[in-house]
């Protein structure tokens, strides 16, 4: 049985991907606010810009952490917490900081999950491609 070490997420490339998420939304006009968490769901880095709204450091870091739990962008996740969705009590059945809006997404390592990013802000869909922005940044 090999055992294969994967690279944990680190400061760097969180602020690899800050900085590419913000570089998208910008390009877009859009003032927003961006979390990265380890695998762990601690707080790597954090920025929100001064025009984005309050409420966006919030929704970024929920966003985030339920693309992590869940291990799946956010965006894929909205139908399933609606009333006749299969998990539509999820939401409301944890004590846990969920968020099924679009603009989360884990992120992995040579198949493993490493962290997760997310983006508030902008509309669902403007932060999903936000986050797939900064990912694309870090694969390179």
């Amino acid at each position: 049985m090999s055992t294969t070490t994967v690279t944990p997420l680190t400061t760097a490339d969180a602020e690899t991907l800050i900085t590419a998420a913000r570089a998208a939304a910008e390009a877009a006009g859009v003032p927003v606010s961006v979390t990265v968490l380890d695998a762990g769901g601690h707080l790597l880095a954090f920025r929100r810009d001064d025009r984005a709204v309050l409420i966006s450091g919030e929704t970024s870091t929920r966003k985030a952490y339920t693309a992590l739990q869940l291990n799946a962008p956010t965006a894929d996740l909205v139908d399933l917490v609606k009333p006749d969705g299969p998990f539509h009590s999820l939401p409301t059945a944890l004590d846990r900081p969920l968020l099924f809006i679009g603009g989360g997404i884990p992120i992995h390592r040579d198949g493993r999950l490493v962290g997760a990013i997310g983006l508030g802000g902008g509309a669902p869909e403007q932060d999903h491609s936000f986050a797939t922005a900064a990912l694309q940044e870090l694969a390179r």
